[in-house]
């Protein structure tokens, strides 16, 4: 990975793991606990503090406590992580500290996977995003791959984010005119599209964790033959390792992570760019660590994300991609300018 682009490590937890371990308990469970305490409605944080302790509280508030709340918290949290997770697979197996889901259109084709799948009225349910999701996500990712072996050593990070945003504009103008047909399609779409937690419900949230889980060991086990892929292809060969079937399998693997993260919450910008940055921050090129740590950071970027988008105008909630774009933009805005990227 190219050091122009990587944040120099900003602090050091060598002989203090109380410190590590405390930052990644407590920040969390700070975030949650205030998660669960605020939200529209008419109900004081008081008195939601009261429902946590099992103190009687209103019948109504214990309902969105348990319905609402609680859903959209760890909702949020593994969401963050999935695309946090899928941001430093993909810096990775590119080479490109700029490499982002949103920004290389692979979460525009999961988006239109799901107009697809609108558009031909296979989604009924909620859960009905997921498969169309992942497959949308998926080409958009091996689209991106191919235009990656195809530019060769030319592949600067900045080609590789205009093309993504070609890419981006492509799948959206599909979507456009596939939208244009079908009103119904275009009813259901404009709410998700806007990326908001506000429908995340039970069932949701387990099937989030079990894609959680299981990415979360994908990657693991694939954390070995990207350390190799790092080295360049030549020396992933000499290890035993084929480049080709390594990307391959990295591209499955952010398809799977991002496409079930974008079916819940919609084409959400950024946010696994900003986890994989602070990871990066910490830990600098430690791929393993610094898998788990952009997984932990894009939870708690989003779960903080969210929780401002009900402050700033209660009781009404804020669309949380407009948080994360308010966020983000200026980061990479920077992020760019400090490296100097020419075309």
């Amino acid at each position: 990975m190219s050091q122009a682009l990587c944040w120099p490590s900003t602090a050091s937890f060598a002989g203090r793991p109380w410190l590590l371990t405390g930052a990644l308990v407590l920040a969390p469970a700070s975030l949650m606990l205030l998660s669960l305490l605020c939200g529209a409605g008419e109900w004081t944080m008081a008195q939601a503090l009261d429902g946590l302790l099992g103190r009687p509280v209103p019948e109504d508030l214990q309902l969105v406590m348990s319905q609402l709340r609680w859903p959209r918290t760890l909702g949020a949290w593994f969401i963050g992580a999935l695309l946090g997770l899928a941001a430093t697979l993909l810096q990775t197996a590119t080479r490109n500290p700029l490499a982002e889901t949103g920004l290389l259109g692979i979460n525009g084709g999961a988006a239109l996977g799901v107009v697809l799948g609108l558009f031909c009225g296979q989604i009924v349910l909620p859960l009905d995003y997921f498969p169309w999701a992942m497959a949308g996500a998926l080409l958009g990712n091996a689209c991106i791959l191919l235009l990656l072996r195809r530019a060769g050593p030319r592949a600067s990070p900045l080609r590789l984010i205009l093309a993504g945003a070609a890419l981006s504009a492509t799948f959206q103008g599909i979507t456009s005119v596939l939208l244009l047909f079908d009103q119904n399609a275009y009813d259901q779409y404009r709410f998700w599209v806007l990326g908001s937690l506000v429908g995340i419900r039970c069932p949701m949230v387990i099937w989030l964790a079990g894609f959680a889980l299981i990415g979360g060991l994908l990657a693991w086990a694939l954390a070995r033959p990207l350390c190799a892929l790092q080295l360049g292809q030549e020396s992933a060969r000499a290890l035993g390792y084929r480049p080709g079937v390594i990307r391959l399998l990295v591209s499955a693997l952010v398809a799977w992570l991002a496409g079930s993260a974008v079916a819940v919450a919609g084409p959400l910008l950024l946010i696994g760019l900003l986890g994989a940055l602070c990871a990066n921050a910490l830990l600098g090129p430690r791929l393993l660590p610094r898998l788990a740590l952009s997984a932990w950071f894009g939870g708690l970027l989003l779960l903080a994300a969210d929780i401002a988008a009900r402050l700033v105008l209660r009781p009404y909630d804020l669309p949380v991609s407009l948080l994360l774009a308010l966020q983000g933009a200026p980061v990479l805005i920077a992020l760019v300018w400090r490296a100097r990227l020419h075309w």
